[in-house]
C-alpha cells in the first residue's frame, strides 16, 4: 500500500480555454495533487533524500502551468501528472484541476485524473 503527499489548493494562472478571450487572458486555475508514494524509508531515517521532494515537485507545477497555453483542462491535468511521475520515488498521482467562474451559476468546473507510471 502506498502512502500520500497531498499539495492542496494551488492556484495559479495560465491560459487555458477554447474562446478568444481565453487564448489571450491568464485564468485562476485550481490545483490539488496527490503523490502516491512509500514513505517508510524517510520516516525511518528522516531523511529528505529518502522522501519525495514536494517542494520540487512544486516549483515543476507552478513553472508548467504558468508557461502552458492549453485548450482543455483533460490537457493541462495529464502533463501535470507526467510531470509528477518523472519524480523519483512517485508511484501514481491524482490531479484535480477547476477553472473558478468557467460557468455562470458555478463556483467552477473541474476534473480529477490518476495516472501511475505505466499510463504515460
Amino acid at each position: 500500500m502506498l502512502d500520500e503527499i497531498h499539495i492542496k489548493d494551488l492556484l495559479l494562472r495560465a491560459i487555458l480555454g477554447i474562446n478568444p478571450e481565453e487564448r489571450h487572458n491568464r485564468q485562476d486555475v485550481l490545483i490539488n495533487i496527490t503523490l502516491y508514494t512509500d514513505t517508510h524509508a524517510a520516516g525511518a531515517s528522516d531523511d529528505l533524500d529518502d522522501s519525495v521532494d514536494y517542494r520540487t515537485v512544486t516549483k515543476q507545477v507552478i513553472e508548467l502551468v504558468e508557461h502552458s497555453s492549453f485548450c482543455l483542462v483533460e490537457k493541462l491535468a495529464a502533463e501535470i501528472a507526467k510531470s509528477c511521475l518523472a519524480t523519483p520515488g512517485v508511484e501514481r498521482v491524482r490531479v484535480s484541476v477547476e477553472k473558478p467562474g468557467a460557468l455562470r451559476f458555478a463556483r467552477s468546473v473541474g476534473l480529477s485524473i490518476e495516472r501511475g507510471r505505466g499510463d504515460v
